[in-house]
């Protein structure tokens, strides 16, 4: 036996040698156990091809033609039609069809189930009815039109004042109480007179209030107006709303116009949807709801009254512009009234706005009743365009001396005061412009150039329409923006609005270059670098999609130019970054990309950490994404180290675990893109290379580890197992890599993995003595294992985990030859050792299952010939040649730990641990039957002994016990298990009483 654990194991050496922490040898037992076990282990012989043969399905022959799962089902369909007539008998016809039949709708006679339940439901349900109303009545107007509550935060966020606010407040009054027994016309009466009360000073004036304190009293004024209604103070409501809608005649802090006008106009919104919703709540009765869509004859007598009533009273208010907002805000009421309600008040709306005098007020009431218009009837767009060219004829106002007067007044110069009309030219614009022809867009360019080429209207019209049309006719409006006169509205302004409609559109080939060369001769003479990098953010997609890298590298190059001095990048990065992320999506060859030379030094204008590091995380995103084959281009690997790099510094301290898994994934993406073909070594450099440039993300380092043993695998599998003096060098090189640098982890299961996983892999390529020393290494490290680890943010207990590393290393060490200097299964005594010495929870059996998984080790490795091997190394099956002293010492090591486990079964005869005793017994009783010689009478003895110990005090599984005797029933009647039948005789099922 040792000339053969000589001879198996020669040359090992080197990490596998060294002293032990215990003596080996066949006698080493000690430490594991007290005493000897009360009964020996006999292994089962086993024959593993027949075992496998006997477990294999059964193979039955099928003919092509008759069955395929895939294959369409016939259904055949067998209709009996019985006659009653006099001498005749029943007859029977079928019908068969090739098509496919649900057997489920068969049953249902074609019916939906889900149908059935919605057609039975009560009709009358007025939340239902509503959901559905507003679903319809919502799906008018298409999701291709960008709706006003998408442009009400960026409006809020870009028009904003430091000056001081005022505000009018409504104090209330005690003449808004009228009594249920009121007549009709003194109710009418009553609510007048409270009008002309508020209207002649029931109101408090704040004055110097902060833009915020504004918005706060604002918010105050929304929630009384719904408090008011659901009070039933609709009077109060509608002062409330009157109040609000006179604050759009103050333009006293012109800047913030803007952002009052959306702020006063969500009060409006509010109040317009409570009106219409109580009209349309008076409408439903008991029997009856309106319709979807219903008409004027459907709404009942009191509904009418109510909405002639709100109208009258609106009617009734003095001033124009409260007037006019109020009723614009119910326009939607009109449908209870006429069917051409709406279509006549737009007009009139529409008219009503020509007495607005300031052009700043009319074009944000115009605006508003573009709003309502679009919600309610939007079909209606001869009234929007009448309402815009109203417009168009007082556009001239802007210019007007009263206009330049107030603007001398308030300190507030032309270029500053015309982007305040911007908001709402835009969206009257949208809203004249959604689904409208190409000859609209042709007329509106001759008015522009009626009225000189305005600037502001030009931006307004090219931020309107559908990019394919002002693509199209580019040249057109590069011509219209060159006569613009400047004043007010500068024309890089124009360009940027030209070249956002670019980038969704592509204009004719044959006018790109001319296009880019225009534009570009405007934006490179700006002299303010925020002015220059919001147009070159814009022109850098337009670049990127129709030229080459050398007109790219010439605008980043123009970019770098214009941001450096005097660090005005920093004030831009957003922009920036927007230009970073533009190149990368257009450029997904990166080997084209990073030749582009201007573009590195592009990436050093991030001087700011954060920003520098998320530039890098969008880069390596693109790559991860786009980069379909292994690359091992100087270049991009170079390139994509220094950012990979800038990634890896950012890490510190206080950086958050979401944070570190995001940069790990991104490195490990880029890790695993790398390829150098045959050439192992170049690659191994480049994995020695990246530890150093990594060490502080454990994520790379353990893909690192798994990179340099597929590495050792492929270098294995290149040379079919038969290393050279070259490559056995060079896998004991990686293996050498692994064993350096797990180590340095932290995650202590994610070492006792890579210390199984390497072994392996060393295993594999021969390199015996390194193999050892990772499986030295695991077991030395298992002591250290803590009672509860962390599992995404929460503690767990570990002893699960330790089970099952340690059922995986059982399952390696069966190959794993003994080494010549260290006795018989010197790495299983080990083990065993250290199992011992582990401190396990009180009320846990985990050991006692881990010594169970010993034991079908130590089963297996008693057989003539192992269950699997390693190709080129020789197992203890070969070394050993099935001697008799080997096998001795395995059954005494056998019976050490069946000891161990029958001494536990005897700690836990007491109530609370019964049930933990059945289990624990009839797992052991199994494992006998598994792998034990049950010919052995004292072996069979105690397998009878567990099986009664399963079921002593009634808690066992009945179910179990029941199938396991059926299994030896079964079993018996194999050859050579004759045996079993003499057992299944001696093994009684009790039952409970």
């Amino acid at each position: 036996m040792a000339a053969r654990a000589e001879q198996g194991g020669a040359g090992r050496g080197g990490a596998g040698s060294g002293k032990e922490k215990r003596a080996g040898g066949p006698g080493a037992t000690a430490h594991v156990t007290g005493k000897m076990a009360v009964f020996p282990w006999h292994s089962r012989g086993r024959n593993y091809k027949a075992e496998f043969a006997s477990c294999r399905l059964e193979a039955v022959p099928l003919e092509f033609g008759d069955y395929h799962p895939l294959k369409p089902i016939t259904v055949t369909e067998s209709k009996t039609k019985k006659v009653s007539r006099k001498g005749s008998t029943s007859s029977t016809s079928s019908s068969s069809s090739s098509s496919v039949v649900d057997p489920l709708s068969s049953v249902l006679d074609g019916t939906d189930p889900l149908s059935m339940f919605a057609a039975t439901a009560d009709p009358a349900a007025p939340d239902s009815s509503r959901k559905r109303r507003d679903r319809d009545e919502n799906s008018i107007v298409g999701s291709d039109f960008e709706p006003w509550a998408s442009k009400r935060g960026e409006i809020l966020a870009r028009y904003t004042t430091t000056e001081k606010l005022s505000i009018n407040l409504f104090m209330g009054s005690e003449k808004g109480k009228v009594t249920a027994t009121s007549a009709m016309s003194e109710k009418v009466r009553t609510r007048l007179e409270e009008l002309d009360d508020f209207e002649e000073g029931s109101q408090k004036e704040l004055l110097n209030l902060t833009q915020q304190d504004y918005v706060n009293r604002i918010e105050e004024l929304n929630q009384s107006l719904k408090d008011a209604w659901a009070s039933d103070q609709k009077v109060k409501a509608l002062k409330i709303v009157i109040q609000c809608s006179k604050l759009l005649s103050d333009t006293s802090v012109i800047q913030f116009y803007p952002s009052k006008f959306v702020l006063i106009t969500d009060i409006l919104d509010t109040f317009g949807k409570l009106v219409y919703e109580r009209i349309f709540s008076m409408c439903v009765d008991n029997r009856s709801v309106l319709p979807d869509h219903f008409s004027p004859e459907n709404v009942n007598d009191t509904a009418k009254e109510t909405c002639l009533n709100w109208f009258f009273k609106i009617a009734s208010i003095r001033e124009l512009i409260p007037r006019f907002y109020v009723e614009a805000s119910i326009l939607k009421c009109n449908k209870f009234l006429s069917k051409t309600g709406i279509s006549e008040c737009l007009p009139r709306l529409t008219c009503m706005i020509r007495g607005i005098g300031d052009p700043l007020v009319s074009v944000y009431a115009r605006a508003y009743l573009c709003r309502v218009g679009m919600e309610v009837a939007p079909h209606l767009k001869e009234s929007l365009n009448k309402n815009f060219f109203d417009f168009l004829l007082t556009f001239k106002q802007i210019h007007g001396d009263t206009v330049q007067n107030q603007l001398v007044v308030q300190g507030v110069e032309l270029p500053s005061y015309l982007p305040l009309y911007s908001p709402a030219m835009d969206w009257i614009f949208q809203c004249i412009s959604y689904h409208a022809p190409e000859a609209l867009l042709t007329e509106m360019m001759e008015r522009c150039k009626k009225l000189g080429n305005n600037a502001l209207l030009l931006n307004s019209v090219m931020s309107a329409f559908r990019a394919e049309f002002i693509a199209t006719r580019s040249m057109d409006f590069i011509g219209m923006i060159k006569e613009c006169d400047e004043s007010g509205f500068p024309k890089h302004l124009l360009f940027r609005s030209l070249g956002l409609n670019l980038a969704l559109a592509d204009p004719p080939e044959g006018d790109r270059l001319q296009i880019l060369n225009e534009a570009w001769k405007v934006i490179t003479k700006l002299k303010n670098p925020q002015d220059y990098v919001n147009c070159a953010e814009v022109w850098v997609e337009y670049t990127c999609k129709h030229f080459t890298k050398r007109e790219v590298n010439t605008v980043l190059a123009d970019v770098i130019k214009h941001m450096t001095p005097d660090r005005a990048f920093e004030d831009s990065y957003p922009q920036l970054q927007s230009i970073i992320k533009k190149v990368i999506a257009h450029f997904h060859d990166f080997s084209v990309l990073f030749s582009v030379e201007k573009f590195l030094p592009f990436l050093d204008m991030f001087q700011k950490e954060s920003v520098r590091v998320e530039v890098c995380k969008c880069i390596m995103e693109v790559f991860i994404k786009h980069q379909q084959e292994p690359t091992k281009d100087p270049v991009i690997l170079n390139a994509l180290l220094h950012v990979c790099k800038t990634m890896h510094d950012s890490v510190n301290a206080l950086t958050l675990e979401d944070e570190k898994r995001m940069l790990a994934y991104l490195i490990n993406g880029f890790i695993k893109m790398v390829s150098f073909g045959r050439d192992f070594e170049q690659q191994l450099s480049f994995y020695v290379e990246a530890r150093s440039m990594f060490c502080n993300l454990e994520p790379v380092l353990v893909q690192l580890i798994h990179s340099v043993n597929r590495l050792a695998m492929e270098t294995r599998k290149v040379m079919k197992g038969n290393h050279s003096r070259k490559t056995a060098a060079f896998v004991r090189a990686c293996v050498a890599y692994c064993f350096i640098t797990i180590p340095s982890l932290v995650g202590i299961f994610t070492r006792l993995n890579l210390y199984l996983h390497s072994g392996q892999v060393a295993l594999a390529n021969q390199c015996l003595s390194q193999a050892d020393a990772f499986f030295k290494a695991a077991i030395s490290l298992i002591p250290e294992v803590p009672k509860t680890i962390n599992i995404d943010g929460k503690m767990r207990p570990s002893e699960s985990f330790l089970l099952e590393f340690l059922c995986n290393f059982f399952s390696t060490l069966l190959i794993v030859p003994d080494h010549p200097e260290h006795g018989v299964l010197f790495l299983v005594r080990e083990l065993l050792n250290v199992i011992q010495d582990y401190t396990w929870e009180d009320n846990s059996d985990d050991k006692i299952r881990i010594y169970t998984c010993v034991l079908h080790l130590l089963s297996a490795m008693s057989q003539e010939t192992y269950l699997y091997h390693i190709d080129k190394v020789d197992s203890n099956d070969s070394l050993y040649g099935g001697d008799t002293k080997f096998l001795a010492e395995n059954n005494k090591l056998c019976e050490t730990v069946m000891a161990q486990i029958l001494e536990h079964l005897k700690t836990l005869a007491k109530d609370e641990a019964l049930k933990r005793q059945s289990s624990l017994g009839l797992s052991f009783f199994n494992s006998i039957l598994a792998h034990g010689d049950l010919r052995n009478n004292r072996l069979n003895q105690l397998s009878v002994n567990l099986w009664h110990l399963a079921q002593r005090h009634g808690c066992a599984d009945t179910r179990t016990m029941v199938k396991t005797l059926e299994y030896i029933k079964k079993r018996s009647k194999h050859p050579d298990m004759g045996h079993l039948s003499e057992l299944a005789l001696r093994l009684p099922l009790q039952t409970r009483t």
